[in-house]
């Protein structure tokens, strides 16, 4: 019998409609929450209108009615748009089996709401609800998009990340931590793996405190080679620990890269390509990426286009490839005029994240992460900001340290963001994932001009994009000065002025995404909100230097 199906989302998302579809397509019984609250004796559109704390105890309690009750094994159960956000719902969820949150365009659920008779009480506050109930949703296992999908289709990408969920090992399907405040487990990263929901492509981000060998062995599984990839310092710390996670590590084929930006080049691509083919891989083999984002963008791009594409396993060893570089398939090598210029989508069959990897890096390289995470900060939400500055005592320590426990959540929190936006634009079609280049238009330009560690240098593009958004949303300027205080507190620099020389804003206008005379550039209105707008290329380098007429 499979678990219970949680389907949580906004209003209007469609859960009844898809968990109708579910349990049809699989002999499973379906639960509209909504209808078990009216047998209790009122609708639930008239008790909220009339009570709404009313309406959520009785929502809650009929919720921990069929988790607790022998008829929840297997159930398909819809829940209303405000049940994952009260009290420890989401937690006894996530406890009982799978949640997946299903995805809608604020418009989108205005729309279809207004066609339905009776209307919806609390539509009325629904751009309020939205901004508050999003990072919510996020702590499902997966979230599945559904604009532009019928039900039939959504319904099949909820049973896509069913069938990732099942196969995972029973630690990496759990419920710590979910609610975020459930249990040191939870903090130390041990919650269920995150699922990128990608269809028959989706994959799982597990976060543990170390390397899961039956997680791993399950994505190799069938390999007829299996290739590391690895930098020199990396190998020199994990390929041992590795080694004793392989099924066969006598089979083990190694390629090392020298640390560093320049690795990813050509001249190291067609080197790593070369031998991995002299060494027999074959279409049937898969490359395992041991390391931080420059390993996991080379590794990605050779598995991409190697034989015309073979499996690859990420298992990054940094923040900054935990929760940026890993996910999503992006993969590149770099030019003379830019970063990440070369490139392919190429997503993984998995990405495995060890904490104890963490324990290792360099306290500049430590620093750098937290680039990254207050971009996630930024986007998210006033919580994950506040959770990421508890933790940037151990950001700024000097020498190895292993990490915090709360880290663990942080690491979490960013991947169900990134992996949100991946589900909704996986190749950058729609505009969803540019989100996530929050602070990268100038930071890559002051990387490439500099040799700046990435996420010291994104630290500095997210204060141009608070400059910028003042001069264009109207964002308060003090949202820079808090932000800088933040990475200061963080051990990461905070003078963006020396920076902004003309050999960095050369290489804003050669920006991927230029479009003409014009950049697309992510902005803030406040933390939580963020958005792109238009921005002439001339106009931004005067923003940002304070000329005069910007």
């Amino acid at each position: 019998m499979p678990a219970p199906l949680f389907l949580i989302g906004f209003m209007a998302a469609g859960k009844t409609s898809v968990g109708r579809a579910i349990a049809a397509a699989t002999g499973r019984r379906f639960v509209d929450l909504d209808d078990a609250i009216a047998a209790m004796g009122e609708p639930p559109a008239a008790l909220v209108a009339r009570d709404e704390a009313e309406f959520r105890r009785r929502e809650a309690a009929a919720l921990a009615a069929l988790i607790d009750g022998d008829a929840g094994a297997g159930v398909v159960i819809a829940t209303g748009g405000g049940a994952a956000a009260f009290g420890d719902n989401l937690a006894r969820m996530r406890a009982a089996g799978l949640v997946v949150a299903l995805g809608v365009e604020l418009d989108e659920a205005r729309r279809r709401a207004a066609a339905e008779p009776g209307g919806r009480p609390l539509m009325a506050q629904a751009s309020r609800l939205a901004a508050l109930r999003a990072p919510i949703y996020r702590r499902a296992h997966a979230v599945v998009d559904t604009a532009g999908r019928d039900v039939a289709r959504v319904a099949a990408e909820v049973r896509a990340v069913e069938a990732v969920w099942a196969r995972l090992p029973a630690a990496h399907r759990g419920a710590a931590g979910a609610a975020g405040a459930a249990g040191a487990a939870g903090a130390a990263g041990t919650a269920g793996a995150v699922i990128v929901a990608l269809g028959e492509r989706s994959y799982p981000v597990a976060v543990a405190p170390a390397l899961d060998a039956e997680l791993l062995r399950g994505a190799l599984g069938g390999a007829t080679r299996v290739a590391v990839i690895t930098d020199e310092n990396v190998a020199r710390h994990h390929l041992a620990p590795l080694r004793r996670l392989l099924p066969d590590p006598r089979g083990l084929e190694l390629f090392e890269l020298a640390p560093g930006e320049a690795s990813k080049s050509f001249a190291h691509y067609e080197r790593a390509c070369a031998t991995l083919v002299e060494r027999g891989l074959d279409r049937g083999s898969v490359i395992v990426a041991l390391g931080g984002g420059v390993v996991g963008d080379l590794a990605g791009f050779v598995a991409a286009t190697l034989y015309r594409g073979v499996p690859i396993v990420q298992l990054p060893t940094t923040i900054v490839a935990m929760t940026d570089a890993a996910i999503g398939g992006k993969t590149a090598i770099d030019l003379p005029a830019g970063k990440n210029l070369v490139g392919a989508f190429w997503q993984p069959r998995l990405v495995a994240c060890g904490l104890a990897t963490l324990a290792t890096l360099p306290a500049r390289e430590r620093r750098a992460g937290f680039g990254e995470l207050w971009k996630y900060a930024l986007l998210d939400g006033a919580e994950l900001w506040r959770a990421v500055r508890a933790c940037a005592p151990w950001a700024a320590a000097p020498g190895e340290l292993p990490p915090p426990p709360e880290l663990g959540l942080v690491i979490d929190r960013s991947i169900a963001y990134k992996a949100e936006v991946v589900g909704r634009d996986e190749r950058e079609q729609t505009g969803a994932r540019l989100l996530l280049n929050l602070g990268h238009t100038v930071g890559h330009a002051i990387e490439t001009a500099s040799g700046m560690p990435h996420g010291e240098a994104v630290a500095l593009g997210l204060l141009a994009a608070c400059r910028v958004s003042a001069a264009v949303l109207g964002t308060p300027r003090e949202l820079e000065r808090e932000l800088a205080a933040a990475l200061a507190a963080s051990g990461l620099p905070t003078e963006l002025d020396p920076w902004l020389r003309e050999d960095v804003l050369s290489r804003v206008r050669v920006d991927k995404k230029r479009v003409g005379a014009h950049l697309r550039f992510v902005a803030v209105r406040e933390v939580g909100s963020c958005e792109p707008v238009e921005i002439a290329v001339t106009e931004l380098g005067r923003i940002l230097r304070g000329d005069p007429g910007s």
